[in-house]
């Protein structure tokens, strides 16, 4: 099982090194958490909405899709605290921070996709469906190259200079 695997990669870590980047993403995690939840909170208003009605059902689907993602979210945003509660002074904090780790980036990426439905239904519902697809394909394409791309830039750069 991949939660039972996940150890530090080879050497031990420091505590201290363990626990600055507990920190370090636990900071990462609260400001990703507000936009996130704000975006869930919106999503979760809008069948309540009088325009709702007037949905056609691929936007229905659409938007039941963005919602189930915009809650995967949270679930992956949040779940780092959830851990931490359940294995406090357990000196669990290399698990922790590897858990962490890989919660963070699927968050990340449930974060780009589920922004990028938004955009896609609202495209839809404004213009029309060929309109909402192009803006979410680019809404994909403008996370991907900003979040993976420009730190893979600089990593590249980096090791040229060595």
């Amino acid at each position: 099982m991949i939660w039972k695997s996940l150890r530090s990669s080879g050497r031990p870590r420091p505590p201290e090194q363990l626990t600055r980047n507990w920190n370090e993403l636990l900071q990462e995690l609260r400001v990703m958490q507000t936009g996130v939840q704000i975006l869930t909170g919106f999503l979760l208003t809008v069948p309540f909405s009088d325009r709702f009605d007037d949905l056609a059902q691929h936007q229905r689907y659409i938007y039941l899709g963005v919602l189930a993602g915009a809650v995967l979210t949270t679930l992956l945003i949040v779940a780092p605290v959830s851990f931490h509660r359940v294995l406090f002074r357990q000196r669990q904090r290399g698990w922790l921070v590897a858990a962490g780790h890989l919660c963070a980036r699927a968050g990340l990426l449930c974060f780009g996709l589920v922004s990028a439905g938004v955009v896609l239904l609202v495209f839809d519902v404004v213009i029309g469906t060929t309109a909402g697809l192009i803006a979410g394909a680019v809404v994909v394409l403008a996370f991907a190259s900003l979040w993976y791309g420009v730190p893979r830039l600089v990593d590249d750069a980096n090791d040229d200079e060595e």
